[in-house]
């Protein structure tokens, strides 16, 4: 089942996403006609995961690490699918990063692997951008609308075996599987809940295979994780309507 968030004139609602509708407890509403979709939840944090591909390391010339290494987005980094990517004024090198993410469903805290499936809502889309030139990773990634999440969650997959493709303006960027990365989904999320207290909503991004290239003011940026969907937000210049 693949669960929606949709920004209605009378204020967001939240359902079933159904052949370009969002079936809500008082009806349906179309997406586009009755209003546009938003991130699909609605987080206190996004926990991000980097250096989780081999093929990332060997990009970046990172060392391998011994346990996961993460950084955690605000959630003023929300992009809704859809939405357009504004590209910074103050950066000249934007890149994009093609994630699955967890959306917790229950407030919960130091799980074992095992625990993980019961305490996940479903699995959802999320583009790392990143702003390379700047100073750090909170600079670099952490910034208002560095985080288009989307389009919808899927509550009824499996995480570790996904093919995963990124496009930037049409070219094949990413090309990869899940099955390839150094931690798997449980483990992440089991090594995150021993430092923070998860609550409903919240994400757990699981890292990028090696994204080449940059990205520029009209270009789009489509990311599909199989099984879950396709994540697609064009990139604007700084000022854009």
């Amino acid at each position: 089942m693949r669960l929606a968030r949709l920004l209605t004139p009378d204020g967001p609602v939240a359902g079933r996403y159904d052949d370009g509708g969002v079936v809500a407890d008082d009806g349906r509403y179309e997406v586009g006609r009755d209003g546009r979709l938003l991130p699909p939840c609605d987080p206190s944090a996004l926990y991000c995961v980097g250096r989780n591909y081999a093929e990332t390391l060997d990009q970046m010339d990172y060392e391998r690490p011994d346990e996961p290494d993460f950084f955690v987005k605000p959630p003023a980094s929300l992009l809704a699918h859809g939405e357009p990517i504004r590209y910074p004024e103050w950066t000249d090198e934007l890149t994009y990063a093609g994630e699955l993410v967890a959306v917790i469903d229950e407030r919960c805290r130091d799980l074992a692997p095992d625990e993980v499936p019961g305490v996940v809502r479903g699995y959802t889309v999320m583009n790392d951008v990143d702003a390379l030139d700047q100073q750090g990773r909170t600079a670099r990634k952490a910034f208002d609308g560095s985080a288009p999440l989307g389009p919808w969650i899927e509550t009824d997959v499996d995480p570790t075996a996904l093919d995963i493709e990124t496009t930037v303006g049409g070219e094949t960027r990413q090309d990869a599987n899940t099955e390839l990365m150094l931690f798997g989904p449980r483990e992440i999320v089991s090594y995150l809940s021993k430092r923070f207290s998860f609550e409903p909503g919240d994400c757990i991004a699981f890292g990028s295979p090696a994204n080449p290239g940059l990205v520029e003011p009209g270009e789009r940026v489509e990311i599909t994780y199989e099984g879950v969907g396709t994540l697609s937000n064009p990139v604007v210049a700084p000022g854009a309507d």
